[in-house]
């Protein structure tokens, strides 16, 4: 027997986010506020290349362990059951669209940076309760997990934390067109 490395992109993911919070929390302190935080609407910078890039790489940085175990126990679990469905290259598409749209969104609308990839594990989920189902079909997994995830994170988003249930809802969001508009390989 061998291990294979079944789901590139969901390990490839797993493994950068890891390296940056080993690297931020050891030899480059700095690291996960400069290019892997996405400021709010005050801090984002339009002639800042890097204000940009981070619109992107937000979801790789994360606050800490937990919060990163927190993150990553949902995406490889997911991940690679997406990778299958959808192919790797497309799974990538939609984590960089989800990264992007969280992050424009929390640019526009909020003055909190935005750091880690909650919105992508949410994404995840609603574009999981896609699978098995034909064209013309809603199923009935999107509704329970819709009502479930969303509907917790809608609550929440009137107690008063540091956690982004905004992210999640758009990140779920996100992942229901994907669900609805690009139909799995199978």
């Amino acid at each position: 027997m061998r291990i294979k490395y079944n789901a590139p992109t969901t390990l490839t993911f797993a493994f950068v986010c890891a390296l940056v919070l080993l690297l931020s929390q050891t030899v480059l302190p700095g690291l996960t506020k400069g290019l892997f935080m996405v400021p709010g609407k005050e801090g984002f910078t339009a002639k800042d290349p890097l204000d940009w890039l981070r619109l992107f790489t937000h979801v790789i940085g994360h606050a800490d362990w937990n919060h990163l175990i927190s993150n990553l126990a949902f995406i490889l679990l997911i991940g690679p059951i997406l990778e299958v469905n959808y192919g790797s290259a497309s799974l990538l598409a939609m984590m960089a669209i989800t990264a992007l749209v969280t992050g424009v969104m929390n640019v526009l609308l909020f003055q909190t940076a935005l750091l880690g990839a909650s919105g992508i594990v949410f994404m995840m989920i609603l574009l999981a309760s896609f699978t098995n189902f034909n064209k013309g079909e809603i199923p009935l997994t999107f509704i329970l997990i819709l009502g479930l995830y969303l509907g917790r994170e809608i609550l929440n988003s009137f107690k008063s934390n540091d956690i982004s249930e905004f992210a999640h809802i758009v990140g779920g969001f996100c992942g229901s067109l994907f669900g609805f508009f690009r139909p799995s390989r199978r």
